[in-house]
């Protein structure tokens, strides 16, 4: 169960798009946020030589997001090497402990960590992905660095990478919560989250395009098509894995293969639409 936090930012050279140093003020671990534009600024920052973990964003050619997830005795170092070598990624955010109390185990420990659940939710692919080799901690140390997880798993979906935030928010989609698009061939159910319409796994969308559908209808199903979310088996195409959308238009459109208003089309079981629901 989530419960209310407060987050502390600190903006160092005073851009809100800058360099970003966050912390929950009552608990140890801090993060270090930077785009890549701002490498040299980021350098300056004590926070970049400290041991921990590291994570690399950025976008494939097909537009899916990508992350790196590293560790070092000393981040920056290992940062400086991926800005010379690595072309993909475009922001960067550093986790440690506020006073570098971290040693080599335990940052080896938090990587295989942050990679495996990272992994488990899928949302993120991985640039060169490897499974790191686990070490040998104790039993009290490994329970001090879970709890550290917690922490760097909010610091980081906080400054905008969500890596490690299921998007359904539950394991298990309760049947009341999900919301139905259909027509002609297409049969799609969704939930409503925090960003968006989730499009769920084994729903299908029609298999052509009205004449009037548009450009950015079209535009977003290809997309789709490329990424390959939706394939066909030559009556429909299904959603091979949940897609979030971030408008219900968009999420209709795609699905009807034309211009749709979303607040409309997409209804509960009752039959009330979303606009009844969550408009009026």
């Amino acid at each position: 169960m989530t419960r209310p936090q407060t987050i502390q930012i600190f903006l160092p050279t005073g851009s809100p798009t800058g360099v970003k140093e966050a912390e929950l003020t009552s608990r140890l671990i801090k993060t270090l946020y930077f785009p890549r534009t701002a490498f040299d600024k980021a350098a300056k920052r004590e926070m970049a030589q400290f041991t921990g973990v590291y994570f690399l964003f950025g976008k494939d050619e097909e537009g899916n997001d990508m992350v790196y997830i590293g560790e070092g005795e000393n981040c920056w170092e290992r940062i400086k090497d991926h800005h010379r070598k690595k072309d993909f990624w475009t922001d960067c955010i550093i986790a440690g402990t506020k006073t570098n109390d971290y040693n080599k185990a335990d940052a080896k420990y938090l990587e295989h960590h942050c990679l495996k659940i990272a992994e488990q939710i899928g949302r993120y692919k991985f640039e060169n992905y490897k499974a790191s080799s686990l070490p040998s901690i104790t039993e009290s140390r490994e329970s001090d660095l879970l709890d550290n997880f917690e922490t760097i798993k909010i610091l980081v979906g906080s400054l905008g990478y969500p890596l490690f935030e299921n998007q359904r928010g539950t394991d298990k989609v309760i049947e009341k919560d999900k919301f139905y698009c259909s027509g002609k061939a297409a049969k799609a159910e969704a939930i409503i989250t925090d960003e968006g319409v989730l499009v769920l796994k084994g729903s299908t969308a029609n298999l052509k395009e009205t004449s009037t559908a548009g450009n950015w209808v079209i535009g977003m199903r290809k997309k789709l098509i490329d990424r390959g979310v939706l394939v066909s088996n030559g009556k429909v195409w299904e959603f091979i894995k949940d897609e979030l959308f971030n408008s219900p238009s968009a999420a209709a459109g795609t699905i009807q293969g034309r211009r749709a208003n979303g607040w409309i089309e997409w209804k509960d079981k009752n039959g009330k639409t979303l606009d009844e629901l969550k408009r009026k």
